[in-house]
């Protein structure tokens, strides 16, 4: 018998029809743009691995340091008998979370749209912590989640800056999403890279020994594979910028010359002109008002805030706002 439960609420073929779609949407409008999503088959999740290594790359280990350093803070705050985590991946990180909670934690929910990520991390879990009863969620949070019944405080973490990846809209229905999941006594622990210095911020998305370029590229592998596109990655350049005004990163692909791409999958054929750029990820940069006011917006009250020590990353903690009277 297993050792963990794991159930899927995606449908099996919900992937493709996903990549379908915003493959017919993302390349027909302009400007051209991609969900950042698409990068992490095997090969990106792969090379995302490799980047978070990286000299460049601060956010994974600012945000290890501040689990490392305040775990048993957050522990202490929310006394959770359940963690849920959003995106969980490896739950490489998580694990300080975990001991933190332990022995008060009863069980934990990685949720994540690779069911072969979750099951290795699963199968891990299980084995490391045979105490700790472990459910994973093979389910897309971005369209809304439903969780197994799992003893409260609930303590949901949405971990490595991940909702910088987006947009504003986006982030405000997020929100209010993960709030209708939160009972009175449960919490919200939220990773946010913040806004620094250019040269910081661009470096950590344009390395010096191009993985974050092949990174990027490796979406048009997927392309290729899954629904035939005859393009080629070296006919692009990875391009990384930082848009002052709105905060955020932006990861681009640059057509180097002018080409077509066909897509036998979808029929279409997608003209690029030379220089034109495919936007493939936004990564919002965060200051503490902008957090507490979005997490507002959505019935949060920002209550906790931790930071590495050179200030570049932020956990904070939210609960649900108390009712106003009438």
């Amino acid at each position: 018998m297993s050792p963990f439960l794991l159930t899927r609420t995606l449908p099996e073929d919900a992937t493709g029809a996903d990549l379908r779609a915003d493959v017919l949407h993302g390349l027909t409008r302009t400007p051209k743009e991609l969900p950042p999503k698409w990068f992490y088959d095997a090969r990106g999740s792969e090379l995302f691995e490799e980047i978070t290594r990286l000299p460049e790359y601060y956010p994974t280990r600012a945000e290890r340091e501040i689990l490392i350093a305040r775990a048993g803070e957050i522990a202490a705050a929310t006394r959770a008998r359940t963690l849920v985590e959003l995106g969980s991946g490896s739950s490489e990180k998580t694990r300080h979370l975990i001991d933190a909670l332990l022995p008060g934690l009863e069980g934990y929910v990685p949720v994540d749209v690779s069911e072969s990520a979750l099951r290795g991390a699963a199968e891990a879990l299980s084995a490391e912590r045979p105490g700790l009863q472990v459910h994973a969620l093979v389910a897309d949070f971005t369209r809304g989640l439903a969780l197994p019944g799992t003893p409260g405080p609930r303590l949901v973490a949405f971990l490595g800056g991940t909702i910088g990846n987006l947009l504003p809209e986006e982030r405000a229905v997020f929100l209010r999403s993960v709030r209708t999941l939160l009972q009175p006594g449960d919490g919200l622990l939220l990773g946010t890279d913040l806004v620094k210095d250019e040269g910081t911020l661009t470096a950590a998305y344009d390395d010096g020994a191009g993985v974050t370029a092949e990174f990027n590229k490796n979406v048009l592998s997927v392309l290729a594979r899954e629904l035939g596109a005859d393009v080629d990655p070296d006919d692009f350049d990875h391009v990384a910028v930082w848009d002052r005004e709105r905060e955020w990163i932006e990861m681009r692909l640059r057509a180097r010359a002018a080409l077509t791409v066909k897509i036998p999958e979808l029929d279409i054929a997608v003209p690029f002109e030379a220089g034109e750029e495919l936007r493939t990820e936004v990564s919002a940069k965060f200051r503490q008002e902008g957090v507490r006011r979005e997490l507002a917006g959505a019935g949060l009250e920002l209550t906790h805030w931790w930071t590495d020590a050179e200030g570049r990353f932020a956990l904070s903690l939210a609960t649900p706002a108390a009712a106003t009277a009438v």
